[in-house]
């Protein structure tokens, strides 16, 4: 609930310096900066306009210091966490797949080379028999062109 006050707030505040054109950060010329600055009286306002993630920033010797409110924060390493964790699955998928992958100058099993060779002569039966089908074909359309006297 505080939070949902907390971004009303920050979004009226955005809203207001905008209407007020009291903004920091000015669009430049035909292209809108991603960030947009605004004072407040606990500080600056920054919002991201491409994820929409607002953090509030305070100035300490001419810099800023921004924070992400905490439950972006948690979402934010919830979902860190979760591409972590993904991460390491694919890399040990990747690994294991490695593993099964013949190096270089080693030569594949004999369940392999099988493998192989039914794949290949599957693929040959094919392709020849549509070659006995289009010959059928071609002999049962063409017409008899031999003279008969």
């Amino acid at each position: 609930m505080a939070m949902i006050k907390l971004r009303s707030l920050l979004a009226g505040s955005i809203v207001a310096g905008i209407v007020l054109g009291t903004p920091l950060v000015q669009a430049q010329e035909g292209a809108e900066p991603r960030f947009t600055l605004e004072r407040t009286e606990s500080g600056v306002i920054r919002l991201d306009r491409q994820t929409g993630a607002m953090a509030l920033c305070t100035e300490s010797g001419g810099n800023l210091a921004c924070r992400m409110a905490a439950d972006e924060r948690a979402a934010y390493d919830e979902e860190l966490s979760r591409l972590e964790k993904r991460v390491e699955a694919l890399e040990k998928q990747l690994a294991q797949g490695l593993q099964s992958v013949p190096q270089a100058g080693e030569l594949p099993s004999d369940a392999e080379i099988d493998r192989s060779i039914g794949i290949m002569e599957r693929f040959m039966r094919a392709f020849f028999g549509l070659i006995q089908e289009f010959e059928k074909e071609e002999q049962q359309t063409q017409p008899d062109r031999t003279l008969t006297p």
